[in-house]
């Protein structure tokens, strides 16, 4: 699994729709911006066939630091999240050949291998 970067899609973008790089860029982070407002306001953003943007408030929590075994209270935060659209979910299925979740609710963090992260990213902590 490769990384693509907003500059490769932009020049995709641009090139498909033979358009100048720099319109398709404001564009694309117009786009963007405007999602990230709309979710900033509380505001849930669905995209017909494609997926639903919406925040959700994660219940403030005791936790514990793996590395002293100390209880550790994790204040209340937002999180963004994401549900898969039916078009999505098809053409997802069809191109990798596997079945596609629903909803990451709760994914763990994930390397490469698929093993577990076990480091202080992926504890809880905002950071």
């Amino acid at each position: 699994m490769s990384t693509i970067t907003k500059k490769e899609l932009i020049d995709r973008i641009a090139e498909k729709a033979e358009s100048r790089r720099i319109q398709v860029k404001r564009v694309i982070q117009s786009f963007l911006d405007e999602i990230v407002d709309e979710l900033g306001k509380g505001n849930r953003l669905e995209f017909r066939d494609f997926g639903v943007f919406e925040t959700k408030i994660r219940k403030a929590r005791k936790a514990q630091n793996p590395k002293t075994l100390e209880p550790v209270a994790v204040p209340e935060k937002r999180t963004v999240k994401f549900k898969v659209g039916r078009l999505m979910r098809q053409r997802l299925t069809e191109i990798s050949g596997m079945a596609v979740d629903d909803e990451a609710a709760d994914v763990t963090d994930m390397d490469e291998s698929g093993e577990e992260e076990n480091d202080e990213s992926s504890n809880g902590h905002p950071g």
